[in-house]
């Protein structure tokens, strides 16, 4: 079946038969700073075309170094935080004012590593229709969706080597041509490769 015709059921059962080998393309002995958690909601829209999926694009923001990139809806771990997914969710309803009661989770995906030293938490998750939003404009500057069948077509995407650190060697990056003038790229782009990975079409 075409992963982007899935149910959310079998979206959840593939989600569940995923290996959970963690994504890690950085050597970890030369990573900055103390190891950090996050999690970030991976939002799946139910379109007549198949399934979107929607990212933000961060407010610019001198103190945050991820500030005005694409990006999915999440944050760092708060130490009252029960899980990642519990994370995610309330990094959503801050960023997005979507409450977390009105998010169907679907599964996770395995962790993934960052350059900034995080291991974040991939969480997939199931949004209400009609999908109302309101973003807060200190955190998000844009939400929009891309097709899944989009992203899953290898002719929209590339990998090339990027110096990430000065002290690291250079990595493959992912790297989407724009959508809507949108570029999705890095640990973002990585972990729709894994979504993609896990539906049956990567």
């Amino acid at each position: 079946m075409n992963p982007t015709q899935l149910t959310p059921e079998e979206i959840r059962r593939r989600l569940e038969a995923f290996p959970p080998q963690a994504v890690n393309p950085y050597p970890e002995e030369h990573l900055p700073g103390r190891l950090r958690h996050a999690g970030v909601l991976l939002p799946l829209l139910p379109q007549p075309e198949g399934w979107h999926l929607l990212f933000i694009r961060r407010t610019v923001n001198d103190h945050d170094p991820h500030s005005g990139e694409v990006s999915f809806p999440g944050g760092q771990a708060e130490p009252d935080d029960p899980s990642l997914v519990h994370t995610a969710l309330r990094e959503t309803e801050e960023e997005l004012g979507l409450p977390a009661e009105q998010v169907t989770v679907l599964g996770s995906l395995p962790l993934h590593r960052t350059a900034s030293n995080f291991w974040v938490a991939p969480v997939v998750a199931l949004l209400p229709q009609p999908l109302a939003l309101n973003p807060s404009p200190a955190e998000v500057a844009r939400v929009f969706t891309v097709p899944l069948a989009w992203l899953a077509d290898p002719a929209h995407r590339q990998t090339r080597p990027r110096v990430v650190l000065p002290h690291l060697p250079p990595v493959q990056a992912v790297f989407f041509q724009p959508y809507q003038g949108e570029v999705i790229w890095g640990a973002t782009a990585r972990m729709v490769l894994t979504l993609l990975r896990a539906l049956g079409r990567g």
